[in-house]
């Protein structure tokens, strides 16, 4: 199956040049929309997926071709096949997140598939996680703070403080509306938690603005 020329055939050079401008032309684009990148992939994935496995020959393969839209196939394979993530795949998932970094990829990698596995193997917050809390990659420091988006109740606390407490001095916008995102996702659980972190530590106005959309709507 030529996966390249599905994509390829799919080319909108008009569109591309939109797509590439909104992502700060940091990447190239085929111009395919999201809805018939999704119809292919379903074509795609049909071929190739098969049961209880993950291919990660096909994972690395494909997330570093040219085009932003191979990425974005790499990441909704891995999605649609994360029950099968083994603890080992820490190490792919933090490839993924350095290669080709931008929100685009990180936020969904982290609070997907890096929420997923380290849920399934919890030790692998001790062994990595709580390192990337001061890694010297904003994308993983970022990540670090987001993979617990999905948590809600079951969300560690402990974890999300040292996460964001430890990057608070931080300047980088991303790192500061990170730590907005995960508080305010939080907030839907907890408000009152979210509300005394935020009297107690002294917040970037970005992060708190952020933080406190939904507890202000109450």
């Amino acid at each position: 199956m030529d996966i390249d020329r599905i994509f390829l055939d799919g080319n909108n050079e008009i569109e591309a040049k939109k797509m590439s401008a909104y992502m700060r032309d940091q990447f190239k684009f085929l111009g395919i929309k999201s809805p018939v990148r999704k119809k292919l992939q379903k074509e795609i994935f049909k071929k190739i997926i098969k049961p209880k496995e993950i291919d990660r020959d096909f994972v690395v393969e494909f997330f570093e071709k040219e085009y932003r839209e191979f990425q974005y196939m790499v990441i909704d394979y891995l999605v649609k096949q994360k029950n099968f993530l083994v603890e080992e795949d820490i190490f792919l998932i933090r490839n993924l997140i350095t290669n080709k970094s931008w929100w685009d990829t990180v936020d969904i990698i982290s609070s997907n598939l890096l929420g997923h596995i380290c849920k399934k193997y919890p030790n692998i917050v001790n062994e990595h996680i709580l390192s990337w809390i001061n890694d010297e990659n904003m994308w993983i420091r970022r990540s670090s703070i987001i993979f617990q988006l999905r948590y809600k109740e079951d969300t560690n606390l402990e974890v999300l403080s040292k996460a964001i407490k430890d990057n608070l001095s931080d300047d980088d916008f991303f790192i500061k509306k990170a730590i907005g995102w995960a508080l305010r996702e939080y907030s839907k659980t907890n408000s009152n938690w979210v509300k005394n972190f935020i009297f107690e530590n002294k917040l970037s106005s970005l992060s708190v603005k952020e933080a406190e959309k939904y507890i202000k709507k109450r």
